[in-house]
């Protein structure tokens, strides 16, 4: 009578993880399947992202007003809050300035932008890892910070494969200028806000 062997699983093996092309993401999204949660597809995994706070809305509202009272005719426009199809990422950046007006993106969101700009509160340290690195990888020439902790506004440019090569950090009392309209400035407290 032969004697069956037991092998031993392989206890080094890590459970694969389900990626989702955007298609799918989309498919989701459009069948309701995340009803009013806020989600974004980074590297082909799902993220929920935290509700916005009051001073989160704040500022976003008062950094869109000020870039659409300073970009009138101008051959883009400020997009809120609203997706970028960033190869097979989608994230929803809280501010995008992108070529081109609304009815250039009916059937498709847009696949580069000018300027990309996120509120950063609670999600500060995501917004300076992992959406940094997906701006720059998607070669968006500049990624604004809006750090309410620390009353800052962090300017990146330069992009080059999964980084920014210049930071630079403007505080209360100067202003700024984004690279594809050098001729408008913008107070950084206008941004930034004042003490909460």
């Amino acid at each position: 009578m032969s004697q069956a062997t037991l092998t031993q699983p392989d206890t080094n093996t890590v459970p694969a993880r389900r990626k989702f092309t955007r298609e799918e993401f989309r498919w989701l999204v459009q069948q309701g399947f995340f009803r009013e949660e806020r989600v974004e597809l980074v590297d082909g995994e799902i993220v929920c992202m935290p509700p916005t706070g009051p001073e989160h809305s704040s500022a976003n509202d008062r950094v869109s007003a000020a870039l659409i009272l300073l970009l009138v005719d101008k051959p883009y426009y400020v997009r809120g809050q609203n997706p970028l199809a960033l190869g097979e990422h989608e994230p929803v950046p809280d501010i995008a300035v992108v070529p081109g007006s609304p009815d250039d993106y009916r059937q498709e969101h847009p696949t580069t932008a000018l300027l990309v700009i996120e509120i950063a509160d609670t999600s500060l340290e995501y917004d300076r890892t992992v959406k940094r690195s997906l701006y720059a990888s998607a070669v968006i020439p500049e990624y604004w910070i809006v750090n309410l902790v620390e009353r800052r506004l962090e300017v990146y440019r330069e992009p080059s494969e999964a980084v920014y090569k210049s930071l630079r950090l403007y505080h209360p009392g100067e202003s700024v200028s984004p690279l594809f309209a050098p001729e408008v400035s913008l107070p950084v407290e206008q941004l930034v806000g004042g003490a909460p």
